[in-house]
């Protein structure tokens, strides 16, 4: 390995996931390639009241199997127990030996749009109704953000970098490309990387209805998530996570790793247009892709299958085709672009690592997962949005969007591992 930025390269060595399409990788892309869709009315609380009822929920979660003692559950926000079963069967997807490995060179970033809204919520009635002497000692480290990633610092020993983005829809895209950024440095060896998030309380989806930002077709709930499509009202709620392992490749050559791809460039930037509307014309979205590309010294024509943000909302469908076409020009018409959100619901801040994992396994099938719902494409969104159904193609190179409030920007380039 050399010692510069340059010389060392950083693969995916391990995938994990909890999301409403399926409780690990091979079922939620099972999922995906039959073009299921996970969105229904809300079972976790009485929606009636709401404007939207519908959400893409987990459903019939059990994460004991990535906990040892049964009293740190109970002590866990839903949030961070998504994290830390999907970092829990990651770890075991890498293979990786930790009682082998130097801990102070493995660590862990993962991000979470909003934390633990569902203690706040709980704990919040509690101090109303009964008085603070009555609230629960672990509200704090329960509700906070930063503690999925440090659960898994903790229960693995991981003694490395350990950091918590917050950047809403971007926060586990951003994740997983400082966490590559810190190996690229030399900072790490292996990093712990993603997102995780659990909005879908009456709080939560009361907050987003009162921005009007959501989905309001409940009596089609599988058609409400329809990304570039004319009739699209708003977003639908999605809750999970996705957590990858991000190699040194010596190091992950040196053990005889599976390695699922390579990443290879990141993108952020800011809008700094707006608290929730995304720039117009997609600037900031277009210098991050650029930016990714350039990282990743891939030209245009070299991308196959761009995971796009997509996610069914008025304005930014439409903002992230302009972003596409002004980095892309025209080889914009002749890229596959998905939403995946029409099947999964928009997760929020674990959206981008659940569709980086998508995307490295397109990669690893070449098969490209479709866009749900898409009848009738808005005149302004005319890319190959590859609608309904998914579609073999050869995928070497991928780029993955994501975008939040408040103007973040993120993109990670992936592409096949050739040795």
């Amino acid at each position: 390995m050399g010692d510069s930025w340059n010389d060392r390269r950083v693969v995916v060595t391990g995938m994990g996931v909890i999301t409403p399409l399926g409780h690990s990788v091979s079922e939620l892309w099972d999922n995906l390639l039959q073009s299921k869709c996970a969105i229904d009315r809300i079972a976790l609380f009485d929606p009636s009241n709401h404007a939207t009822q519908i959400a893409a929920e987990v459903k019939n979660f059990d994460p004991s199997p990535a906990f040892a003692n049964p009293k740190e559950l109970r002590r866990t926000d839903r949030y961070a127990q998504f994290a830390v079963y999907a970092a829990y069967n990651a770890l075991l997807d890498s293979g990786l030996d930790l009682s082998k490995e130097n801990l102070d060179e493995i660590g862990v970033y993962i991000g979470s749009g909003i934390g633990g809204l569902a203690t706040t919520e709980e704990q919040h009635t509690v101090l109303l109704q009964k008085g603070p002497n009555r609230m629960s000692p672990f509200v704090i480290p329960m509700l906070i953000l930063n503690m999925a990633s440090g659960l898994v610092s903790m229960y693995y020993k991981l003694r490395g970098p350990n950091v918590a983005t917050c950047t809403a829809c971007a926060s586990s895209s951003h994740a997983i490309g400082e966490a590559w950024q810190t190996i690229k440095i030399g900072d790490a060896k292996v990093m712990v990387a993603g997102g995780s998030e659990a909005t879908i309380t009456p709080f939560g989806m009361g907050g987003f209805c009162a921005m009007k930002a959501m989905s309001t077709r409940n009596n089609e709930p599988k058609k409400a998530s329809r990304p570039f499509d004319k009739d699209r009202d708003g977003f639908v709620m999605g809750e999970g996570s996705g957590i990858v392992v991000l190699e040194e490749l010596e190091h992950a050559k040196g053990r005889g790793a599976k390695i699922y791809g390579e990443i290879c460039g990141y993108g952020k930037t800011a809008d700094a247009n707006h608290i929730t509307v995304p720039d117009p014309e997609g600037g900031g979205a277009a210098r991050c892709i650029a930016m990714a590309l350039r990282h990743a010294s891939l030209r245009t024509e070299d991308i196959n299958y761009i995971n796009a943000h997509g996610t069914s909302t008025p304005l930014g469908d439409i903002s992230e085709t302009k972003a596409i076409k002004t980095v892309f020009k025209e080889h914009a018409k002749k890229l596959a672009v998905s939403s995946t959100k029409g099947a999964t619901g928009h997760t929020l801040g674990a959206a981008g690592a659940i569709e980086l994992i998508i995307c490295l396994k397109a990669i690893e099938t070449n098969i490209v997962p479709p866009t749900l719902n898409l009848d009738s494409p808005d005149p302004e969104c005319d890319l190959d949005y590859v609608p309904h159904t998914p579609r073999e193609m050869k995928v070497d190179a991928i780029l993955n969007n994501s975008f939040g409030f408040g103007g973040h920007n993120a993109c990670i380039a992936a592409k096949r591992f050739l040795g």
